[in-house]
């Protein structure tokens, strides 16, 4: 497959790891274009990452085959109402913006009907670890699909999903799941603290049990509750933690907790329908 020519609409964070990501895995620098209204922020990701960025949209989408929208949820129907009378033919359209389905993309774009890929990445992408769910429209061909694969996996973790609905299921599990591990690591944090360990070294132990443990269970060959069983030792202080952990409800506070987030997803989508 031909590199494709990619323009990023926002030069943000998000945008930045994904041109970063590109770029370390080998996508040239005269692949890539990106375009933002800031000067400073034009000139931090040119410089960084030696692209060229433009402070017109139009002037990105020149030749693009595939155009990435990384703007801001707000300021989404607004951009692609300008973006419409400027693509080209057939640019492949991905959009990371949370809330906003592909029938509301493709109504701001005009007329013509566009390939449009929709994907949820999460913060974890700024440092190229991160999970991402994606779904396609019906316009869109293997090769896009391909292209915006490689996109998001430069990043991480990229999967596909069959139905756009589900992408609020990727909110809550992934779009959302960093903040409940921090939540996790601040309550553990203070535990240790509250047992008579120095701040720092409940954070330092903490922080690094976290990592241990997504590791062993990446890398692992059995799931998690096994690992679980195996660190698990009967009348241990592991097991005195877990029963106190499920006699509080834990397994039904998560769903909860993961069944609100998806709900919120799907709350804050319609606010987002096309006008």
């Amino acid at each position: 497959m031909s590199t494709p020519r990619i323009a990023f609409i926002g030069g943000g964070n998000m945008a930045a790891s994904l041109i970063g990501g590109l770029r370390a895995r080998g996508t040239p620098a005269d692949a890539i274009c990106a375009s933002d209204p800031g000067e400073e922020q034009r000139r931090k990701i040119g410089t960084e990452h030696g692209i060229q960025a433009f402070a017109r949209n139009a002037d990105a989408l020149a030749g693009a085959d595939v155009v990435v929208l990384a703007v801001k949820p707000q300021v989404m129907q607004t951009v692609c109402r300008d973006l419409a009378q400027h693509l080209g033919e057939a640019p492949l359209i991905v959009s990371i913006a949370a809330g906003i389905g592909c029938d509301s993309l493709q109504h701001w774009l005009g007329p013509q009907p566009r390939a449009i890929v929709r994907c949820m990445p999460n913060t974890p992408s700024l440092l190229g670890q991160g999970a991402s769910g994606l779904y396609a429209n019906a316009r869109v061909s293997a090769e896009q699909k391909a292209q915006a694969e490689q996109l998001l996996s430069a990043v991480g973790l990229a999967l596909w999903l069959d139905d756009e609905q589900l992408i609020d299921a990727v909110t809550a599990v992934s779009g959302s799941g960093p903040a409940y591990f921090f939540l996790l690591i601040e309550a553990m944090t203070a535990a240790g603290e509250q047992l008579g360990l120095p701040r720092e070294i409940a954070a330092r132990l903490t922080l690094q049990t976290a990592l241990g443990a997504a590791r062993m269970a990446c890398e692992s060959d059995v799931e998690a509750a096994e690992l679980r069983r195996r660190v698990t030792s009967p009348n241990g202080t592991t097991e005195a933690a877990i029963k106190t952990f499920q006699a509080g409800g834990f397994e039904a506070l998560v769903q909860q907790a993961l069944n609100a987030a998806a709900q919120r997803s799907a709350e804050l989508a319609q606010t987002k329908e096309p006008s």
